[in-house]
């Protein structure tokens, strides 16, 4: 049973996805919890079966009582929580309250809050608490792992499987890439002598929409060809534009909202910005790196996991304009860079962040937890 309570498509939804088709082409049988409104209901393999229940936040207690209730009619062999903001401890919970084994999924780098305030050695009390209830504690990047390590979860208990990307979807322009560069150019309104650089990420403080803004401003003056494509939405989304109007900066900026093709978009940018403060690892420089395309990103998180320094793009001190722009600026003025920065981001996704390679590290952990309970209780699972 997985647990999965994104609304929206993207990120973590879309990883849990992938991995019920992963799953579903090899022949587990698999259901999803998710709320009411989530989009993944809709998209997941027709033999999942899919419980679309009522979920209002962390402060949802109701929550835990309607997994028991669907774990006591279903009796999964697991429970596989993907998901943050209380579902992850109301799984967990109705999990061990039913006695079946869990697995949690960990795609965030930031460290747990304190329960009150308080916190007991390295690691906070409601952290202690929910991780408890979990067998295994999936990190979606080294980096996510490390924090998970700093705050004293047990490296017994914890597995990287890094997220992935659809490397059909996610590629490089192939036959009719002018008709698709004309598309693209027309969709935006741009002049083919302009310099389209994205940034994809949702309007909050860590993704670090300011920073670039800043750095446009110091950017446009001698590089006025730059055009910067903001895709996604969020919270900050109106405070950014003010920034970008109070800086004079309107005709640099697009603001292009949540798109649904992506893939046909990212090949035609000469480069994806990310400067976010905190990152457990970036689906969306998975995405751009699939598709050829270099980045410029900051050293926080699991970043690094994917932006390899001089090799796949750029990586800069997390807040510093003045790198973010001479970083921006090699990359502009160098093609020849960008197209070697592509090919070997491209390279990279494909061995390491395949969809088969994330199934199958997930399935692993299942094996491994389910023969520990057998071991543990011989006459019981499968």
């Amino acid at each position: 049973m997985h647990v999965e309570t994104g609304r929206s498509l993207y990120g973590g939804a879309l990883q849990v996805k992938y991995l019920l088709e992963g799953l579903e082409a090899m022949g587990h049988l698999n259901l999803l919890v998710c709320p009411q409104d989530a989009e993944i209901a809709h998209v997941v393999p027709s033999s999942v079966l899919v419980y679309k229940v009522p979920f209002a936040g962390e402060m949802d207690v109701r929550f835990l009582f309607r997994l028991i209730q669907i774990l006591r009619k279903e009796h999964p062999d697991l429970v596989h929580s993907h998901s943050r903001r209380g579902a992850d401890l109301y799984a967990g919970l109705a999990a061990r309250f039913c006695h079946i084994p869990a697995v949690l999924t960990r795609r965030v780098d930031n460290p747990e809050p304190a329960l009150f305030g308080k916190r007991s050695g390295s690691l906070s009390l409601s952290a202690r608490l929910k991780y408890s209830l979990y067998q295994r504690v999936v990190a979606i990047s080294a980096g996510i792992q490390q924090v998970l390590l700093n705050e004293g979860i047990s490296i017994a208990k914890l597995v990287c499987v890094p997220s992935a990307v659809d490397t059909r979807l996610y590629a490089p322009c192939g036959d009719g890439i002018e008709t698709e560069r004309a598309w693209f150019l027309q969709t935006f309104g741009l002049g083919p002598e302009q310099i389209p650089i994205g940034m994809s990420a949702q309007f909050i403080e860590r993704k670090g929409h300011r920073y670039l803004v800043e750095a446009a401003s110091l950017l446009v003056s001698d590089l006025p060809a730059l055009r910067f494509l903001l895709f996604g939405k969020g919270a900050l989304e109106e405070e950014i534009k003010r920034l970008v109007q109070a800086r004079g900066l309107q005709e640099y900026f697009i603001f292009a909202g949540f798109r649904g093709d992506l893939p046909r978009i990212l090949p035609h940018l000469a480069m994806l910005v990310h400067p976010a403060l905190m990152e457990g690892l970036g689906v969306s420089l998975l995405q751009a790196a699939s598709c050829g395309v270099p980045i410029v990103a900051c050293r926080a998180g699991g970043i690094p996991e994917v932006v390899q320094h001089g090799t796949t793009g750029l990586l800069v001190t997390p807040g510093d304009v003045k790198e973010l722009c001479q970083a921006i600026r090699i990359l502009v003025q160098q093609p020849e860079m960008r197209l070697k920065m592509g090919r070997a981001g491209r390279r990279l996704v494909c061995e390491g962040f395949s969809i088969e390679r994330m199934v199958l590290g997930n399935l692993r952990v299942y094996e491994a937890v389910l023969r520990e309970v057998r071991r543990s209780h011989p006459k019981a699972g499968p």
